[in-house]
């Protein structure tokens, strides 16, 4: 597999090298324990499997990969093992999921309801821009005792959904990290839908975020692709 890097010198990173690139990655950040976690590479999409203590190290495993050089998509399979000491009843979490939605500046009050079923968090409600559906389940994704998150958070935005296509053009231009030559912005009414290959992982989730910052949008496709 070939891929590129920001400098533009091309790389060849192997299905073997793919994957002991990430368990490198997975070794070096203290976040994880990378001894619990296995990983498999097949034409750029990682999957993890294994068992961690908690969700939180689930999920930062899994933005660990993200960020490694030639890797397309990550499947995460691993398991939420929970010590003895961290499981928690179900009524115990949804009050601190509750109480982690109001402290949390960026969550409109009163929007967003957690549910609580075994030790998942399902969060539920309406909120105005993307951002905010992102901050309540940031908020959330912490806590001890959970074994996973699941965002059904609706973004209806009050905001008219005009001239669309323009902002987030205009957006990517702006952005140092986004080559827009390379993005396709399709709009319809509210909905964006975003073609293309970038050069990395990180590119690809800036493009996604300023396609969300628009004013309006409702919903956003992903159709872009990772260049490896």
């Amino acid at each position: 597999m070939a891929s590129r890097r920001p400098g533009g010198c091309a790389t060849i990173v192997a299905f073997d090298e793919l994957k002991h690139l990430v368990l490198a990655e997975l070794e070096f950040d203290p976040e994880v324990d990378a001894s619990m976690i296995g990983v498999t590479a097949v034409d750029g999409v990682v999957t993890l499997t294994g068992h961690v203590a908690n969700y939180a190290e689930k999920w930062t495993a899994e933005k660990i990969a993200k960020r490694v050089l030639g890797v397309k998509a990550v499947a995460n399979e691993i398991e939420v093992a929970l010590d003895l000491d961290d499981t928690r009843d179900d009524t115990d979490i949804v009050r601190s999921a509750v109480n982690a939605l109001t402290w949390n500046a960026s969550v409109p009050n009163g929007h967003v309801k957690p549910v609580v079923t075994h030790g998942w968090i399902a969060l539920e409600g309406q909120v105005e821009w993307n951002f905010q559906k992102r901050a309540a389940e940031d908020a959330v994704k912490n806590l001890r005792g959970i074994r996973g998150v699941t965002n059904e958070i609706v973004v209806t935005p009050h905001a008219h959904a005009g001239d669309v296509k323009q902002k987030i053009e205009a957006a990517f231009r702006r952005s140092a990290e986004i080559d827009s030559h390379n993005i396709v912005v399709e709009t319809t009414d509210s909905s964006v839908t975003l073609r293309g290959v970038v050069r990395s992982w990180a590119e690809h989730e800036d493009a996604l975020n300023a396609a969300w910052a628009a004013p309006g949008v409702t919903r956003v496709l992903d159709r872009i692709s990772i260049r490896v």
